[in-house]
C-alpha cells in the first residue's frame, strides 16, 4: 500500500511543473544589469486549533452517507483534537458533503474528503486540495483494519487537513507517519467496496463514490451484547435447537465448566451467526463439526462480525463422550472462536485439550445420520447445511 507515494507523486508533479514556469518567467534578458527585488513571501497561515472543548467533542460519530451504504466513524478527540476538530467543523460547514473517495487501493485504502473533487472542472487536480491546515498530533494510535487517518504531502508532516482515508486492512508501515483520529466502527464492508471499485494504475476510481452528506452525531449508548449478563444458573437453563438438513438437534450447555464459551455460542446464535453454515467436516467414529463463517451461504452481517472473537480455553473434566458438544481450535490454545464440534464415539485423546461446554439433549439420531453421509476425505459430498438455531430461555 503506497498511499504517500501516490499522494506525493501527484504533489510533486505539480509543484515541478509549477517551479519550472517561475525559473522561465525569471530568466533575464542577457544584458540585464539590475535584478528586481523578490515580492515578499506571505506568511504561512497559523495551524488549526480546534475551537471546541474536550467535552463537545468526547463521544462524537460522524457518519458518512455514500450510494453504497452509510460508514460510521467514532471520532478520538482524546487522541488527536485539532483533527477532531477541523473534521467536525469542515463535516457541519458542509466542507465535506459532495466530495468523493478520489483514491483507492483495492483491499488497502480508500482516500477522500478533497474540496476540489466537489466541482468536476477541479477533480483532475484531486489529491492536491485542503492541505497544509494542521499539525500532526502524536499519538500511539495504529493504522489497523478501520483507521481513520489523516492524509499528508509526504516529508511533510505537518500538512494535513480536510483529506483522509479509511484503512480497510491493517496498513504498519504507516503508523508515526499520519495521525490517527478515528476508527470505523459500522460500515467497514461499504468502505471495502469503495476501495473494489474500477480504477486506472494511480488508484483513481472510473466512478468515484461520492459523499452525499455527512452528520456529526452522539455516540449511541453502548448496549450489552446478548448473553453477558446472565447468572451461571440463567445460562444453564437455556438451550438451543439446531435446525439442519437432516433434522433438529437440541443442545444444552454446563456453564459451570465453561461460562465463556456457553455465553459465546448462545450470543452468536441468538444473533443468527451460525444460520446458513454448514457441517463441513465429518469423521465417522469420531466427530461432526459445524460453525465456521467462510461455510456461511451470506456473509455475516458487519454488526455481528463484531461479535466474533478468539477465546481464552476453558479447558475441564468433562470427557468427549458421543453427544458432547465442544468447541475447535486452531493450534494455539486461546484460538477457538465460531466452531464447534459434537463428539460421535468416545474420544479420550480430546480431553483436556478442548473445550467441552455442552451435549446433546435430543437428535442423537440426526447426529449419527450426518456422521453418515458420503464424503470426500471428510468434506461432505452433499453439504450438510444449517438453516437455523434457535436459542430457547425460560
Amino acid at each position: 500500500m503506497r498511499l504517500g507515494r501516490q499522494i506525493g507523486l501527484g504533489l510533486m508533479i505539480a509543484m515541478t511543473t509549477a517551479g519550472a514556469a517561475a525559473a522561465q518567467g525569471a530568466s533575464r534578458p542577457r544584458g540585464a544589469t539590475a535584478k528586481p527585488a523578490a515580492p515578499a513571501r506571505p506568511a504561512a497561515p497559523a495551524p488549526f486549533v480546534t475551537p471546541y472543548s474536550l467535552d463537545e467533542m468526547r463521544g462524537k460519530q460522524a457518519v458518512l452517507t455514500t450510494p453504497l451504504g452509510d460508514i460510521v466513524i467514532d471520532l478520538l478527540p482524546e487522541t488527536a483534537p485539532n483533527h477532531v476538530g477541523l473534521f467536525i467543523k469542515t463535516a457541519r460547514d458542509g466542507g465535506l458533503t459532495g466530495t468523493t473517495f478520489h483514491r483507492v487501493v483495492r483491499q488497502g485504502v480508500v482516500q477522500g474528503g478533497d474540496p476540489l473533487t466537489k466541482d468536476p472542472a477541479t477533480r483532475a487536480k484531486a489529491g492536491t486540495g485542503g492541505l497544509n491546515l494542521v499539525a500532526a498530533e502524536s499519538t500511539a494510535e495504529k493504522h489497523t483494519r478501520g483507521a481513520v487517518s489523516t492524509v499528508i504531502i509526504p516529508g511533510r508532516p505537518d500538512s494535513g487537513g480536510t483529506q483522509f482515508f479509511i484503512c480497510i486492512v491493517d496498513q504498519p508501515a504507516l503508523d508515526g507517519q499520519h495521525t490517527v483520529f478515528g476508527r470505523v466502527s459500522d460500515g467497514l464492508r461499504v468502505a471495502q467496496r469503495i476501495s473494489e471499485a474500477a480504477a486506472d494504475a494511480t488508484g483513481v476510481p472510473a466512478e468515484p463514490v461520492a459523499i452525499t452528506s455527512v452528520v456529526i452525531r452522539d455516540r449511541p449508548a453502548e448496549v450489552p451484547p446478548p448473553f453477558s449478563t446472565e447468572s451461571i444458573e440463567q445460562l444453564a437453563r437455556a438451550t438451543a435447537v439446531i435446525e439442519t438438513s437432516k433434522g433438529t438437534i437440541t443442545v444444552g450447555f454446563t456453564p459451570d465448566k465453561a461460562p465463556e464459551h456457553v455465553r459465546n455460542f448462545l450470543r452468536l446464535a441468538s444473533l443468527g451467526a451460525y444460520d446458513g453454515t454448514a457441517f463441513h467436516r465429518v469423521v465417522k467414529g469420531f466427530v461432526i463439526q459445524g460453525g465456521m463463517m467462510n461455510t456461511r451461504q451470506a456473509p455475516l452481517p458487519e454488526p455481528v462480525e463484531k461479535h466474533v472473537h478468539q477465546l481464552k480455553a476453558e479447558f475441564n473434566d468433562q470427557p468427549h463422550d458421543l453427544g458432547v458438544l465442544s468447541m475447535a481450535r486452531q493450534a494455539a490454545e486461546d484460538s477457538a472462536s465460531t466452531s464447534f464440534f459434537i463428539v460421535t464415539a468416545r474420544a479420550a485423546s480430546l480431553d483436556l485439550k478442548y473445550t467441552v461446554f455442552g451435549r446433546v439433549l435430543e437428535g442423537i439420531d440426526v447426529v449419527k445420520a450426518i456422521e453418515g453421509v458420503a464424503v470426500n476425505g471428510e468434506a461432505p459430498v452433499d453439504p450438510v447445511i444449517v438453516t437455523r438455531v434457535r436459542v430457547v430461555t425460560p
